[in-house]
Formats: structure tokens, C-alpha cells, sequence
């Protein structure tokens, strides 16, 4: 059974939503890595919610987390219909970038899990390149079984290292099954699941012109682009999501 419900986050759908910018996010991470202690942090968007809402592994483990940011405008417009104030969005192709300037200037070590061979060194490089003393202390593409004898060599190889913030990258929900089956036997202080940020750091993927992004047409950029990977992922699951939250709504209206 999940965990009751954190003070500091929102009730949204049945799920834990914390509401914090980039700098309290960033706050978490220093204190879990200066305390030593482990810490997953996790995000939310409209394809998590739809997954959580059908598989209870995944709606235990965003409970498990020690925090879940909001990755996304529907998540803000969600929570507008449900009466609640949105937190700020904090999305990875952006994010990825303060991240490792905050990384730099604390000296923290960091490992790239995911993507295609060779992508994530070629983010390192894009990284590097703005913020020279980053420590990127290895990498691993995500092209390998997610269990067994190819995990194990993995874990070992992260285990070696013992980064202070492991990045995973395998895509929704598979990053988040991986994790939530391995991150103990993990020497990391920090553990977040990323999606595809290693190709947005790398280049690979471009991110939405900025003025796309004030109107809130961020997700139409991207469904332009990756039309055969996102577009049954938005055609089906935008519609479900607000099925969910006009649902709840109306519950909450007879209450």
C-alpha cells in the first residue's frame, strides 16, 4: 500500500504532486546527497498519470518517492480544472541544462543511463561544452535486458562509480519499472528517470522554439516531429487523462 500522502504535495487523481520550482528541486538534491541518504525523485505528466491510474506498481512507486515534480502543461491545466494551484512545470529538455551548471558548481559526480549507443557521451560532450567542470563519471546506453546477467554487469558498473545522481533514460514506463526494482541494490544518492534527455542534451531531439512554449505548444512540437512515437500516445491519452479529471471533478461537485 502506498504511503499516506506527503504534506508538502498536492492530492492530484490519487497521486502525490509536490508543488516546487527548479531551486527548491534542486534544494532536495543537495540535501539527500550532503545527508547521504538515497532519494528517487520522479516527475509527473499526462502519459505517467494514465499509467499510474492502471498499474498500482507505478502509483506505489511515485509514493515511494521523496518528491514528484510536474512535467508538463496538462498536469497545470489538470489541476486548474480541479481547483487547486499548479505548481511550476519543470521539463527535462530544459531542466536537464540547470541541472548540470547546479551539478558543476557543487562537484557532484553524475551517471547517464539510456538512449542509443553513443548518445549519451555525445550529451556529455553538449554539456561539457557550457559547463567545462562537469563531472559525468560514466555512461551506459539502454539497450540491454532489463534483467538478469546484462542488469547485473550494469549495476556493477554504476556500483563502481557510486555517482551522486544517477540519470535514467529508458522511456515511460520502463525507466520507471527498472528503477523501482534496482535502485536499492544501487550505490546513488539520487535517482531520477529522465525519458529521452539524453537525446534533447545530445541534439538528437530539438526542442519548441520558446514561443511555442509561452502559448502552451509544446506538445504540439513535439507530436510534429515524433508523429510515430507520440502520436497514439497524445491522439489517446490526452483525451483519457481529462476523462480522469473532469471524473474527478464531477465526484467532487456531488461531494
Amino acid at each position: 500500500m502506498p504511503s499516506p500522502l506527503r504534506p508538502e504535495a498536492i492530492p492530484f487523481l490519487g497521486l502525490p504532486l509536490d508543488r516546487v520550482n527548479v531551486q527548491e528541486l534542486h534544494a532536495v538534491i543537495r540535501d539527500s546527497i550532503e545527508r547521504k541518504q538515497k532519494a528517487v525523485i520522479l516527475n509527473l505528466n499526462i502519459h505517467c498519470v494514465n499509467l499510474a491510474l492502471r498499474h498500482s506498481w507505478l502509483r506505489d512507486f511515485l509514493y515511494q518517492a521523496r518528491l514528484v515534480f510536474c512535467d508538463g502543461d496538462g498536469i497545470r491545466w489538470g489541476a486548474k480544472l480541479l481547483g487547486l494551484k499548479p505548481p511550476p512545470k519543470i521539463t527535462y529538455d530544459r531542466w536537464i541544462w540547470q541541472l548540470a551548471e547546479f551539478s558543476d558548481q557543487n562537484r557532484y559526480r553524475l551517471y547517464f543511463l539510456g538512449a542509443q549507443r553513443g548518445i549519451a557521451e555525445e550529451a556529455v560532450l553538449r554539456l561539457k561544452n557550457r559547463h567545462p567542470g562537469l563531472r559525468v563519471a560514466g555512461t551506459h546506453h539502454g539497450y540491454f535486458q532489463k534483467e538478469g546477467e546484462e542488469t547485473q554487469k550494469v549495476l556493477d558498473a554504476i556500483n563502481r562509480i557510486a555517482p551522486d545522481i544517477l540519470i535514467v533514460g529508458f522511456g515511460m514506463p520502463l525507466q520507471e519499472k527498472w528503477l523501482c526494482e534496482n535502485w536499492e541494490k544501487i550505490d546513488a544518492r539520487v535517482f531520477l528517470t529522465g525519458g529521452a534527455v539524453f537525446d534533447y542534451a545530445s541534439g538528437r531531439i530539438r526542442r519548441a522554439p520558446e514561443w511555442m512554449i509561452r502559448i502552451h505548444l509544446e506538445w504540439l512540437f513535439r507530436l510534429l516531429n515524433e508523429p510515430r512515437r507520440l502520436f497514439v500516445r497524445y491522439a489517446a491519452g490526452i483525451p483519457h487523462f481529462f476523462f480522469y479529471v473532469l471524473k474527478e471533478k464531477l465526484k467532487g461537485n456531488r461531494t
